[in-house]
């Protein structure tokens, strides 16, 4: 694929052609990261605030953040004009902008960036995260949503999304990720991401691991914020039971595969009725409808088959465990046939460990990104701690995907693709145009 045309700020915004400006963000390092608020803050109030316009749900965490803002903003979008922006994509970077659950169209997603850059002027100065969270703060204010959720890139004090004009914060479960960034312990990390805390503002909070629900409470409590934690305030049973810390009950179903999906929906749930407080109050009906209907694609995502194909982002140790919980319980049995391909800077050597050995064969690809770590590396980890499992690297994503889906047209087995978002959007693409 030739390279995009690097283009100036000035020159796009001279052009006045939206197609130019599309081309521009896309461009942006998405790899680039710089913590920090000066930049998004300053771009922000050269647009005249357009946060401010748009009350929000800011969502922070390690794993089940994007599903909890998808099943919060289906909810929300049952009355509500929602925007949603989340990342990273899958396939488009429309899917990060949202109104209403469909994705911003490429025309007007570069309208927008022209409209962003025409009034910066010169060089924005941002990242490509920082550009993308700007320019979606934009266009929900010019589309005038009544309540957008936003879900965090990376920790949370320091986000970009940071900037939003939140009512209502939550955390999801947290775990051991981007340590270079945010630090190697989990209370350390549960202070970054407790940064999206703000005073007077209720913070909702799900299930976590062992000393981490102690420092979100000291930060709330410093904060005078309200503090409402699963388990304890709110809760959702196996059989899909809400319980709420009101004492309400409610009956609620949801498509959302896997057993760790509960405690998304529950956060979730919370949150709506939290933002229920601040002024955006939802009926019993149209909230049961919203958990019902959220989609999150990538997370657990079935494609049928022969073979049948899974598809799940865990990216992460804990995201792994999560994963092979959900395969014991919705595949037992099944020999499983992987697909992997990861991100040097992740926990590789223990979710190769954890993964691997749960499966009866794994074909590794390289992804089409600088952070990508080699097939060979993950090959020789392989070697070291799971000996007895089949390893094998491939060229790319479409021979690694067909050599898995032959192996499983042999036993029965499922195809599982996992170990990074980028790998499942690319395998979702190749999945839906061989359809």
């Amino acid at each position: 694929m030739a390279a995009l045309p690097v283009l100036s700020a000035r020159e796009v915004v001279s052009s006045g052609r939206p197609e130019l400006a599309l081309e521009y963000l896309l461009a942006q390092p998405a790899s680039t990261i710089k913590l920090g608020l000066e930049r998004v803050q300053a771009a922000l109030a050269a647009l005249g605030s357009p946060q401010l316009r748009v009350p929000s749900l800011h969502v922070a965490g390690t794993n089940g953040k994007g599903s909890t803002c998808a099943v919060a903003a289906s909810c929300l979008a049952q009355r509500y004009r929602t925007g949603l922006y989340t990342s990273p994509h899958l396939e488009r970077v429309n899917e990060r902008i949202q109104v209403q659950g469909s994705p911003i169209d490429d025309e007007v997603l570069g309208r927008r960036v022209l409209e962003v850059l025409g009034q910066l002027g010169n060089e924005p100065g941002l990242t490509f995260f920082e550009l993308g969270t700007v320019v979606a703060l934009w266009h929900f204010a010019q589309e005038r949503v009544d309540v957008a959720v936003l879900e965090t890139g990376l920790g949370g004090r320091l986000d970009a999304t940071r900037a939003g004009h939140a009512v209502v914060t939550a955390i999801t479960a947290i775990g051991l990720d981007h340590q270079e960034y945010l630090g190697d312990t989990l209370p350390l990390i549960a202070r970054e991401k407790a940064g999206i805390i703000r005073p007077g503002v209720p913070v909702i909070v799900s299930a976590q691991p062992d000393g981490v629900l102690p420092v979100i409470a000291e930060r709330a409590a410093e904060l005078g914020a309200p503090l409402s934690t699963e388990g304890q305030d709110f809760s959702l049973d196996a059989d899909g039971t809400y319980r709420s810390q009101a004492g309400g009950v409610l009956p609620l179903s949801y498509t959302l595969r896997g057993p760790h999906q509960r405690h998304n929906v529950a956060t979730a749930v919370a949150c709506v009725e939290a933002l229920g407080a601040a002024g955006f109050p939802l009926d019993e009906a149209a909230l049961r409808r919203g958990v019902a209907l959220a989609r999150w694609p990538g997370r657990l995502e079935l494609f049928s088959g022969p073979p049948d194909v899974l598809l799940d982002g865990a990216h992460n140790p804990a995201g792994v465990d999560a994963l092979l919980t959900a395969l014991s319980a919705e595949f037992p049995g099944r020999p499983v046939h992987l697909v992997f391909g990861v991100f040097a800077d992740k926990a590789y050597e223990v979710m190769v460990a954890r993964l691997f050995s749960a499966c009866a064969s794994v074909v590794v690809t390289p992804l089409p990104s600088p952070r990508g770590l080699a097939p060979e590396v993950i090959v020789q980890t392989a070697r070291n701690c799971c000996p007895a499992v089949p390893v094998a690297p491939a060229g790319g994503v479409v021979e690694a995907l067909e050599a898995a889906q032959q192996a499983a047209s042999v036993d029965g087995g499922l195809v599982l693709v996992a170990g990074s978002l980028l790998l499942v959007g690319l395998a979702r693409g190749r999945l839906a145009a061989v359809r």
